[in-house]
């Protein structure tokens, strides 16, 4: 079994993967004039980064990667209180140095303006200009069922080996349902490492992004826990 310190460093790597690999695919690659990979693209690009991930660090520390998944699976039974804020300060500062890194090679390219960089918000601040209530439900909604696909394809019934495909397709699909609404968030970590740098709004809404898939995930670990755990 992983130490902790093992542990905290593979959740390190694995978020700043997933802020990298997914947000750098909307700041770097998304406008590129004319070969731009637009939401499909990006929603893409983080499926990939998490079931990446879990194939590589999954089996040190479980692969959360994301502060939400972690209080849903503490919700649900399989993750111990104690190592929550541990695991989420290692989340954060992962998706921090992520973000510093894309910033840094963001804007080695003249005329580059910092912009949204990726964040999410709502209002004006939504890409398709949709409400607060609007952005609150969909994270809700959207980390509920993404929490359900975790514990649905962890469970020791579930088959063998697929569990890293299902969630990074999982996560594929709900980019392609929420970027319209917030840019997507489902992951405070993720929210976190790109608003501390695009700053103005993307700070003053990020307190949604931190409750909302928080909210969301320990309410789908209770529900599978009452309604699907074996007994």
């Amino acid at each position: 079994m992983a130490s902790l310190p093992q542990k905290l460093t593979a959740e390190f790597f694995g978020t700043f993967w997933l802020v990298l690999g997914g947000c750098g695919s909307a700041v770097l690659a998304a406008a590129f004039p004319g070969l731009g990979i637009g939401f499909a693209g990006v929603s893409l690009a983080f499926g990939l980064t998490v079931l990446t991930g879990v194939y590589a660090l999954g089996h040190i520390s479980g692969g959360h990667f994301n502060p939400a998944v972690s209080f849903g699976l503490w919700s649900g039974g399989r993750f111990p209180a104690k190592d929550l804020i541990p695991y989420i300060i290692a989340q954060v500062v992962g998706g921090l140095v992520a973000g510093l890194v894309l910033y840094v090679i963001a804007t080695g390219k003249a005329g580059f303006e910092v912009g949204g960089f990726a964040s999410n918000g709502y209002g004006d601040h939504s890409p398709g200009g949709y409400s607060m209530l609007a952005a609150l439900v969909t994270e809700v909604v959207m980390t509920f069922m993404f929490l359900l696909v975790i514990m649905g394809a962890t469970d020791k019934r579930a088959p063998a080996g697929f569990a890293g495909l299902a969630i990074g397709l999982m996560l594929t699909l709900i980019h392609l349902i929420s970027i319209p609404v917030t840019n997507t968030s489902v992951n405070p970590a993720r929210s976190t490492g790109v608003a501390f740098f695009a700053g103005g709004a993307a700070t003053g809404q990020l307190w949604l992004f931190w409750v909302a898939p928080i909210v969301g995930a320990i309410l789908a670990g209770f529900v599978y826990k009452a309604v699907f755990e074996k007994e």
